[in-house]
C-alpha cells in the first residue's frame, strides 16, 4: 500500500531553483533513506511533506494515516521541561486521560439515568485509551528516556539543553507519537554509538514507515531498504542500503558512459560520412552526394543526444607531510582525570606508534575529547604522564569550528593562518569549493559543513605529521566524508580520531581505543574487528557467569563439605575454558554460514576455527587425564 505518492514537485526560492522533476513513493512498512549533497533541498523535501512549505506538483497522503516529523531546530516555550517535550508526543492520550478524568468527576455525583449514560460513554474512551496504549505510557516513556539516556535532564526546562540534547529529547517525542510514517532529518546527529544502535533496534521493531535524512553511512546500511539521492534537476532511486547503493551507482555510471561513447562514436562516423558526401558532391558535381548528405543530416538531427555522464563537484583533499615522527608518537602512563568529584577515568595507559590510525570510542561524557586535552597538554591530569614523541607537528580538529575571529572573510582567514599570498590562497581554498566571491564571506556566515571544509583544509596545507580530529566527519556530507577517508588512509603520518561515525572508524583505523567505566582498552583492527571481538568477550562472560551462577548453587548445597583439593580445582579450570573455547567456536561457525561469499573473510575464520579445535582436543586431552 502507497502511503506517500510524490508526483513532479519542484521547488523555487524566488528566482533559484532548489530542486525539480521529483517523483517517488513511500509504501507501507518501507523505511527510505534519502541522501544527497548538502544544500540540495532534503530538508526542505521533509517540510513541503509536511506541509510546512508549498511547492509546485502533485503529493498524496493516504487519508487518515499519522506524520511525525523530526525538526533539526525546534522551539518551544520557555516554561517547557524535557519532560513536558516527551508528553507532547502523547497528546491523544493525554487527552483521552483528561476527558475520562472529567466523566470520573462526573459519575461521583450523578445518579439513574444520567449515571448510566455517563459510564457508556467512559467506557468507550476507556476501550480508546486502551487501544492506543495509554495504560502503557509510562512503560513507553522509561523505555526512551533510557535509550536516549534523557534520566539526567528529565527536569531541566528545554531551553536550556545543549544542541544534541535537544535533539534527543525530540527524537524521544517524535517516537512516543508512534506514527505511521516517520520523517526524520539527521537523527543520529549527537547520538553515541550505543544510543545509535538503539534507535536502529528500534526501528527495526517500528511498525511503520519512514523517510530518513543521514550521512551515517553504518546506520543507512543497517535500516533502510530504499535510498533516493536528491539532486537538483530530480532523484535516482536505488533498491537496497547503502553498501548496495554505491556499487550500483557506480556501475549506472559506468553504463552511461559506454552508452555516452558508443553514440558519440556513432555521431562521429556519420558526421565524417556527411563531410565524404559533400566533398565527393564537389568533385564530381554530384546531386545524388549532396541528397545523401542532407539525408544523413537529417537522420542526425534526430537522434535523442545523450548528454556526458557528470560526477558532482566534490572537495579535494591532500594531506602533505613534512618530517616524519619517532617511532613511539605518545605514551600515555597511568592518566587520571575528574571534575567536579565525578572521575572521567583512572588508570589510563595507552601507547600510540607512528601510522597508527586509532579511533577513540565511547558513550557521550565518557571523557573522549578532555582525553584530547590533555594528550595535547591543553590540560594536566589529575595523575600520570604523557611522554611526547620527537618531531611532533600536531595538526588539530576541535568539534566546535572556533575561529579566532569571526568577522574575518574565508579568505582573510586563510592567508593568517598559512601566511600565504592572495594568489595561493584563492588556489587552495577553491579545492574545497570555495571559489569566486564565495572567498569574502564572513566566517560568522559559514554552515557547519564549511566552517569543517575550511579547518580540513587549514590542517591540510600545514605540513602536518600528527592528526587529532574530534568528530571530523560532523556536518560533512557523504561525498566529503569518503574524500577525506581516502586522504586519511593516503596521509603518511598518525591520525587519532574521536568518532562515533562507525562507516568513518571502520574504514580509517587500524587501533580502536574504548573508554568505558573509567577505563580503557584496546582493540586492533577496524570496527568490524571491534565488534567481533565484543562478541567473543560476551561469550565468555555469559559462560563464565553461568559457571560462577552454578558453583553458588553447588556450594550452598555442599556448605558442610571440605575444600576440594587442587586436582579437582584444576577439573574446573580446564572445563570453564573448554565450554569458553566451545562458545567462541559456536560463534566463528555462525559466522562462516553468514559470510559465505566473502572468501577472504571465511578463509580468516576458516583458520581461526581449526586453531580453537585444536586447542580444545588438547584441553579434553588434560582433562582426561585427570579423570
Amino acid at each position: 500500500m502507497i502511503e506517500i505518492g510524490v508526483n513532479k514537485i519542484s521547488k523555487m526560492y524566488g528566482a533559484n531553483k532548489v530542486f525539480e522533476n521529483v517523483s517517488f513513493e513511500l509504501n507501507t512498512n518501507e523505511i527510505i533513506g534519502l541522501i544527497g549533497q548538502n544544500g540540495t533541498g532534503k530538508t526542505t523535501l521533509m517540510k513541503i511533506l509536511m506541509k510546512e512549505e508549498n511547492a509546485e506538483g502533485e503529493i498524496n497522503i493516504r487519508k487518515g494515516i499519522k506524520l511525525s516529523y523530526l525538526n533539526q531546530i525546534p522551539v518551544y516555550d520557555e516554561s517547557d521541561k524535557t519532560i513536558d517535550i516527551l508528553y507532547k508526543g502523547l497528546a491523544d492520550i493525554q487527552s483521552i486521560k483528561n476527558q475520562m478524568s472529567i466523566l470520573e468527576s462526573e459519575m461521583a455525583i450523578l445518579v439513574g439515568d444520567d449515571l448510566h449514560h455517563t459510564m457508556n460513554k467512559y467506557s468507550q474512551f476507556q476501550s480508546q485509551f486502551d487501544s492506543i496504549g495509554g495504560y502503557e505510557v509510562e512503560e513507553r516513556i522509561s523505555k526512551i528516556v533510557t535509550g536516549l539516556e534523557l534520566e539526567l535532564f528529565i527536569s531541566m526546562p528545554f531551553n536550556m539543553l545543549s544542541g544534541g540534547e535537544k535533539t534527543r529529547a525530540m527524537l524521544g517525542k517524535v517516537l512516543l507519537e508512534n506514527p505511521d510514517v516517520l520523517l526524520l532529518d539527521e537523527p543520529t546527529n549527537h547520538l553515541d554509538i550505543r544510543m545509535v544502535s538503539w534507535l536502529e533496534d528500534y526501528l527495526h521493531k517500528y511498525n511503520g514507515s519512514a523517510i530518513i535524512i543521514s550521512h551515517d553511512r553504518y546506520f543507512l546500511d543497517r535500516v533502510v531498504s530504499k535510498i533516493i539521492e536528491l539532486h537538483p534537476d530530480g532523484i535516482e532511486i536505488y533498491y537496497g542500503n547503502y553498501s548496495h547503493y554505491k556499487i550500483e551507482k557506480a556501475r549506472r555510471f559506468e553504463e552511461a558512459m559506454k552508452n555516452f561513447l558508443t553514440q558519440q562514436k556513432k555521431i562521429k562516423g556519420m558526421e565524417d560520412q556527411i563531410k565524404r558526401y559533400r566533398i565527393w558532391g564537389n568533385a564530381r558535381d554530384s546531386e545524388k552526394m549532396y541528397r545523401k548528405a542532407k539525408e544523413l543530416e537529417k537522420r542526425l538531427s534526430k537522434i535523442d543526444k545523450i548528454d556526458k555522464p557528470t560526477v558532482d563537484q566534490t572537495i579535494k583533499l591532500n594531506f602533505e607531510q613534512q618530517e616524519r615522527t619517532g617511532k613511539r608518537v605518545y605514551n600515555l602512563k597511568n592518566i587520571s582525570k575528574s571534575f567536579d568529584n565525578k572521575q572521567l577515568f583512572n588508570n589510563l595507559n595507552l601507547e600510540i606508534l607512528y601510522q597508527d590510525n586509532l579511533a577513540i570510542i565511547g558513550p557521550n561524557g565518557s571523557g573522549k575529547s578532555t582525553l584530547f586535552k590533555i594528550i595535547r597538554q591543553e590540560l594536566q591530569p589529575d595523575e600520570g604522564q604523557v611522554e611526547v614523541g620527537a618531531r611532533l607537528k600536531v595538526g588539530y580538529l576541535s568539534q566546535d569550528l572556533f575561529f579566532e575571529d569571526e568577522n574575518k572573510s574565508i579568505l582573510e582567514a586563510y592567508q593568517d593562518e598559512l601566511n600565504c599570498t592572495i594568489l595561493q590562497a584563492r588556489s587552495s581554498l577553491a579545492s574545497v569549493l570555495f571559489t569566486k566571491e564565495n572567498v569574502f564571506k564572513p566566517i560568522s556566515s559559514l554552515s557547519g559543513g564549511e566552517r569543517n571544509r575550511l579547518k580540513l583544509l587549514m590542517l591540510m596545507d600545514q605540513n602536518v605529521n600528527v592528526l587529532l580530529l574530534d568528530e571530523p566527519t560532523n556536518h560533512l556530507d557523504i561525498e566529503s566524508r569518503e574524500i577525506l577517508e581516502d586522504s586519511l588512509l593516503a596521509f603518511d603520518g598518525t591520525v587519532i580520531a574521536i568518532s562515533h561515525d562507525r562507516y568513518f572508524i571502520n574504514t580509517i583505523s587500524n587501533r580502536i581505543a574504548e573508554i568505558h567505566n573509567k577505563t580503557l582498552k584496546v582493540y586492533d583492527g577496524n570496527y568490524d574487528a571491534y565488534i567481533a571481538e565484543k562478541q567473543k568477550e560476551k561469550a565468555r562472560d555469559e559462560v563464565i557467569n553461568n559457571r560462577l551462577i552454578q558453583n553458588k548453587v553447588d556450594n550452598t548445597k555442599s556448605n558442610d563439605k571440605k575444600d576440594v583439593i587442587s586436582s579437582e580445582k584444576l577439573l574446573d579450570k580446564l572445563q570453564l575454558e573448554i565450554e569458553i573455547n566451545e562458545a567462541l567456536l559456536s560463534d566463528i561457525e555462525q559466522k562462516m554460514k553468514l559470510n559465505g561469499e566473502d572468501l577472504e573473510l571465511l578463509q580468516k575464520l576458516y583458520n581461526e576455527k581449526c586453531e580453537i579445535e585444536k586447542f580444545i582436543e588438547e584441553l579434553y586431552s588434560k582433562l582426561e587425564k585427570l579423570m
